[in-house]
């Protein structure tokens, strides 16, 4: 078992040796189950970075959409 503490603000301050459990994990969903705090972790939508990575390969919206009706008409 580990302490951790809430801060003056009202955060909370979690160990990072309990943190290294959970490697690339950025958030945690929050609930109250039975009067414990349980934080689960949640993998986020990776679509930013599909766009980040379009946008630096200079592949417009538009292209993408051209891109969709080609393969459709030769599906």
């Amino acid at each position: 078992m580990m302490l951790t503490r809430l801060t003056a603000d009202g955060r909370l301050a979690l160990p990072k040796a309990l943190l290294a459990s959970f490697p690339g994990v950025d958030c945690f969903n929050a609930t109250v189950e039975q009067g414990r705090l349980v934080l689960s972790p949640v993998q986020l939508s990776r679509a930013n970075e599909v766009r980040n990575k379009l946008e630096e390969l200079g592949i417009a919206e538009a292209d993408v959409k051209d891109a969709v009706v080609w393969a459709r008409r030769h599906a």
